[in-house]
């Protein structure tokens, strides 16, 4: 006949080992549900960097045509808009503007871009960019006509 205390510890050993199982199946079901969540993120975050990377693309500035002449569109200062998607020369411009001790004037600006500023002709549309980038937001006119950045 079988040991009575053996047969005791067997149960409840079998009782224990049952219970673990149980705690184990349960952990292994929430750690497959929780590896399916993150692939779901992972999928949705893939998609919005996408679309963020195509609106970025989107947002940068392209050519227009005017009267039939390509222009470079000039974006509007706002928080998700980079300096660097100004075209070349207003970068220059801003950079120029920022190198100063305080506020310049556009002849100022044209010096220190190797504009020839004795040649209206020449300052004049450097002035012009200068105001476009005061009428997006990039720059500030002073009354006196004097350029200075946008804290």
């Amino acid at each position: 006949m079988l040991d009575p205390e053996l047969l005791e510890r067997i149960t409840a050993r079998r009782a224990e080992l049952d219970e673990l199982e149980e705690q184990l199946a349960k952990q292994l079901a929430e750690v497959r549900a929780e590896r399916d969540e993150l692939a779901v993120a992972e999928r949705v975050l893939d998609r919005v960097s996408e679309q963020l990377a195509a609106e970025r693309a989107s947002a940068a500035p392209a050519p227009g045509q005017v009267c039939g002449r390509a222009v470079m569109l000039i974006p509007h200062r706002t928080p998700d808009v980079e300096e660097t998607m100004l075209p070349p020369d207003y970068q220059r411009i801003l950079a120029a503007v920022r190198q100063a001790a305080g506020p310049v004037m556009a002849r100022q600006v044209g010096e220190v871009l190797g504009v020839d500023v004795t040649v209206r002709a020449r300052l004049e549309p450097l002035r012009g960019r200068q105001v476009r980038l005061v009428d997006r937001g990039w720059l500030r006119k002073l009354p006196d006509g004097r350029f200075t950045t946008r804290l």
